[in-house]
């Protein structure tokens, strides 16, 4: 007994090893492409080491960081405050903090299903107008000129403006390029093809040149307020797309099955239609809204100081220049823990989804 016991359980501690084993070394392609990479990391990862943490200097001078051969993780620390909040007086840096704490949390709850009702639906717009007013100012608190806002909140700020009201629109012009009314089927197609033909470096300029002119005589919006309005008109049109694909994914018998017990137009649309379209096209539309949130850097373009904006104008400081790989590479982190935790999330909705 206590000689298979030992094999017994040797066995059961390799048994989930096997596939791994397999998809490494199974067949000679397979094999030849792990040992390539095992050299690629053999020959990447050690000066990579050295460089991020044996010699690096993670507190001291500038001095000391210039004379080290390694990262200059000091100069993090110094401008870290820089990097998330760019301007923003210090006196009242609680409230872009609680802004990315209360956007954080409306993210989860609404990554959660037991959440999704109206009462989510009517508190992102209430929370988006807390969190413009927090970081504005006005009625009651001190008001922050929005050339001083910059940083994480900016970027969080804009993307989930924009995601929480493209969404919707992007429901309704979908279906309105498949309505059977052919007046409002051309000018939906017309809408998403011109926005999907245009840059969106082209929108930020015209935003920021162009719109000013068009607004009446005493209206002045913010630059990044017309960058919001912009952003989340073009991208309505891409998120209408994907939510199109999965309109087409419903066969028009469950259409038809649910008009016979008596469903309206909209009830049915409720119920039936894009409870099963947004089910599939989970990965297109967390795709988009991963994608988007990188594409927040391009507000950098006409002055607008986002996450990668602030990184890289911290590495304009005198006491601080040159220091570039690890202002990018904090920029980066914070990025990579966003978007990851939104791809870990689609997988999980996917499985919890088909289980049910």
């Amino acid at each position: 007994m206590s000689v298979i016991f030992p094999q017994y359980s040797s066995r059961m501690l390799l048994a989930p090893l096997v596939p791994l084993l397999r998809s490494l070394f199974g067949g000679a392609l397979n094999t030849v492409l792990t040992l390539l990479a095992v050299l690629m990391l053999a020959l990447i990862l050690p000066p990579l080491l050295h460089w991020a943490v044996t010699d690096a200097v993670f507190s001291g001078t500038q001095e000391e960081c210039r004379q080290a051969a390694g990262a200059c993780w000091a100069f993090v620390q110094a401008k870290a405050r820089f990097i998330l909040f760019a301007f923003y007086p210090s006196e009242a840096l609680w409230r872009p903090i609680l802004v990315i704490a209360l956007l954080l949390g409306m993210m989860v709850a609404s990554a959660l299903p037991r959440f999704w009702g109206m009462r989510l639906i009517l508190g992102w717009p209430l929370m988006l107008a807390l969190a413009w007013w927090l970081m504005a100012g006005g009625w009651g608190l001190a008001k922050v000129s929005l050339n001083s806002w910059g940083g994480l909140p900016v970027t969080l700020l804009v993307w989930s403006t924009c995601m929480i009201f493209a969404f919707p629109a992007a429901v309704l012009l979908a279906l309105a390029r498949q309505s059977r009314m052919a007046g409002l089927r051309l000018l939906a197609v017309a809408y998403i093809e011109v926005m999907r033909a245009i840059p969106m470096v082209a929108i930020l300029y015209f935003a920021m040149l162009i719109l000013p002119m068009a607004l009446p005589q005493g209206v002045i919006l913010d630059k990044l307020i017309r960058a919001t309005i912009l952003i989340a008109l073009f991208w309505t049109a891409y998120l209408a797309e994907v939510v199109r694909g999965g309109l087409q994914t419903i066969g028009p018998g469950q259409a038809e099955a649910a008009q016979s017990l008596g469903l309206g137009y909209w009830r049915l649309i409720q119920l039936v239609v894009l409870p099963q379209a947004l089910r599939r096209v989970i990965p297109g539309l967390v795709n988009l809204g991963i994608g988007f949130l990188l594409a927040t850097s391009l507000l950098a373009v006409i002055g607008a100081f986002d996450l990668l904006n602030t990184a890289r104008a911290s590495t304009t400081d005198q006491q601080w220049l040159g220091f570039y790989n690890e202002a990018y590479i904090f920029a980066a982190v914070i990025y990579f823990l966003l978007c990851f935790a939104g791809s870990r999330y689609s997988l999980w909705l996917e499985a919890r989804l088909q289980r049910g």
